[in-house]
């Protein structure tokens, strides 16, 4: 099914190879219409002004100015989405944390499959872009809470996609060191959730690592899935520990966001905490029900400070959402939740 209004697309990348391997691969899907190309930030700029694209796909590695600051620099005068597509690096999360909306890996364009696979993922997050806010980097103010007479028992479960890498990070700098267990589904290709654990844990208080098969939740330890496997929570005894494998897409992912809330629902019960973020689609919101229903206390980012309001709308349409507020004050929120 096409769109009423084909999506118009700027391609941005110095590399004439690849901005025409691009434009063709995206330019197949009906419901996009690449309206212009531009071989650097400035050409970009122009374009922007003449065409006024409705998405912008961006290279990192740019002449006379990298992607990263080019963004910095656009969207507080051109609110537009953009996707960084960019080789295997950190430099992503820099790229998101200057506000892009989303990023793709690029593939080796000698391998056939590698492209078609990249174009596919491209393009469907093109049409997530088209429908996505631009954040306003300035709404979160950071602050930090005190851990005072805080349940230890309690386990809390984060899933996000679309937008959610920022999200995750602003709520996790609020957060102190000796926070209960924290386990994260964020929708991510592999490789770059161990870039993105890497990451966090050198910036925050709290311990993060990318999940692995037997970890256990203690603590002041936040697990993230692994980009192409599931993630779900055991009881061991009177512990808890995760179990990380791989299997097929549910609802479209892996990780699933509700593969590991319907184990907290199960595992955890009435001391879990489930907090569902922006993002495209409904993983989550089942789940996050049958947390709700087993008594665990349950948060769902509100539309106005989501990238994109999919999941954690779905999930507060169906009723599995107890609390609804903006990205800033979940961190408050939550450690109202594990007194």
């Amino acid at each position: 099914m096409t769109m009423n209004k084909r999506i118009r697309v700027l391609v941005v990348d110095d590399s004439l190879v690849f901005r025409e391997v691009l434009t063709r691969g995206i330019s197949s899907d009906p419901d996009i219409h690449v309206v212009a190309k531009a071989i650097d930030a400035y050409d970009a700029r122009n374009k922007i002004l003449a065409y006024k694209p409705d998405v912008m796909t961006c290279d990192v590695e740019m002449p006379r100015m990298n992607g990263i600051e080019f963004i910095k620099r656009l969207l507080p005068q051109y609110p537009l989405p953009v996707i960084v597509v960019s080789s295997v690096s950190e430099a992503v999360f820099d790229a998101m944390n200057a506000g892009a909306v989303d990023f793709v890996s690029k593939p080796d364009i000698r391998a056939a499959k590698g492209v078609e696979q990249f174009i596919l993922e491209l393009i469907d997050k093109i049409k997530i872009a088209a429908q996505s806010k631009v954040a306003e980097l300035s709404f979160i103010k950071k602050a930090s809470f005190a851990a005072n007479n805080i349940n230890t028992n309690k386990i809390v479960a984060i899933g996000s996609s679309t937008g959610g890498t920022e999200a995750i990070s602003s709520i996790l700098e609020c957060l102190p060191a000796n926070l209960p267990g924290i386990l994260i589904v964020q929708h991510i290709p592999p490789v770059f959730s161990a870039m993105f654990a890497e990451r966090l844990n050198k910036q925050l208080k709290v311990n993060v690592k990318e999940a692995q098969n037997g970890d256990w939740v203690e603590q002041g330890r936040v697990l993230i899935a692994p980009g192409n496997k599931h993630m779900r929570i055991k009881k061991i005894g009177d512990r808890f520990r995760v179990e990380v494998f791989e299997g097929e897409k549910v609802n479209g992912h892996c990780p699933s966001v509700d593969v590991l809330f319907e184990s907290m629902a199960k595992n955890v019960g009435d001391n879990g905490v489930g907090i569902i973020l922006t993002g495209m689609g409904h993983d989550g919101a089942r789940g996050l029900l049958l947390m709700k229903s087993k008594g665990a206390r349950t948060i769902g980012q509100d539309e106005q400070s989501s990238v994109v309001y999919g999941m954690a709308k779905v999930a507060y349409d169906i009723g599995a959402v107890e609390k609804q507020t903006a990205l800033q004050n979940i961190p408050k929120l939550l450690m109202s939740m594990l007194m």
